[in-house]
């Protein structure tokens, strides 16, 4: 059978100023596939919140079943350290949020550890408050109302819950702004914890020890590189992305890869 190119729109949404330090964008999309439509989606250290009102998906992990979830138009994906598939059929509607771990554990009120490697129906969260604003979302005349009763909604959430240890923000931040490429060792030593400390603090809110979310965040550096080349048609020296991104070699960045998109590099540009 002949694939079907699934036909569309995206709408993207810049939400309140008062949000962008919480949630950079809102991407509204309607797609339509006539034959399914599978996509690899790989690991990253965010989480992906889609709430959505037409054609169901199903979000896999190869490694076992019991961390995916079936037949969903809306699910929370926690941080993943390895990549998955997502599977729908028929015209699917919907916005998309991918947030930093520490916003995502304020707006859904659990540790993320909770979330670790699982994809969840909003329906199964504390509270059902995701499930009703899917609701809402839909039954709204379009995509600005939509945009606006995000930043509502939101904004609420983040007013009502207790902010995060701040020790464990500063981590976050310094692990972000470092790219990945700093010492762990180092951090807990800026912080005053101990190494096993900061990983069970780190693994318990964020969902991921230390060391795997900075492999994450480099992977992720290395990944929207790849990207920029491939839009660009130029070709890639993979040796020098790896040490820019702040692999040790090139066999390292291709190690990450394998596990974080299940392909090499240069395999997912020439698929691009």
């Amino acid at each position: 059978m002949t694939a079907v190119v699934p036909i569309g729109e995206v709408v993207l949404g810049l939400p309140d100023a008062s949000l962008r330090p919480f949630v950079d964008r809102y991407v509204g999309y309607r797609e339509r596939a006539d034959v399914p439509l599978v996509r690899r989606e790989s690991a990253g250290v965010f989480v992906v919140l889609i709430l959505g009102w037409g054609a169901p998906l199903d979000v896999t992990d190869p490694r076992s079943a019991e961390h995916g979830v079936t037949a969903v138009d809306s699910f929370v994906a926690g941080t993943f350290d390895s990549w998955c598939t997502t599977r729908t059929l028929g015209v699917g509607e919907g916005v998309e949020l991918l947030l930093a771990p520490l916003t995502a554990r304020r707006l859904l009120g659990l540790p993320l550890s909770e979330l670790t490697n699982r994809a969840v129906g909003v329906g199964q969260l504390p509270g059902r408050w995701l499930d009703r604003l899917r609701g809402q979302l839909a039954e709204a005349p379009g995509w600005p109302e939509r945009f606006a009763l995000l930043d509502r909604v939101l904004a609420g959430r983040l007013a009502a819950s207790p902010p995060v240890d701040p020790r464990l923000d500063w981590a976050w931040r310094w692990l972000v702004t470092s790219g990945g490429r700093g010492s762990v060792g180092v951090l807990a030593d800026e912080l005053g914890w101990s190494r096993r400390h900061l990983a069970s603090r780190f693994r318990q809110e964020v969902g991921l020890p230390p060391k795997m979310a900075a492999r994450l965040l480099r992977f992720q550096q290395a990944h929207a590189v790849s990207t920029q080349f491939g839009a660009t048609g130029r070709a890639v020296d993979w040796a020098a992305v790896a040490a820019g991104c702040g692999y040790y070699d090139q066999s390292h960045l291709i190690r990450d890869f394998h596990q974080f998109a299940g392909a090499t590099p240069a395999a997912l540009l020439a698929a691009r």
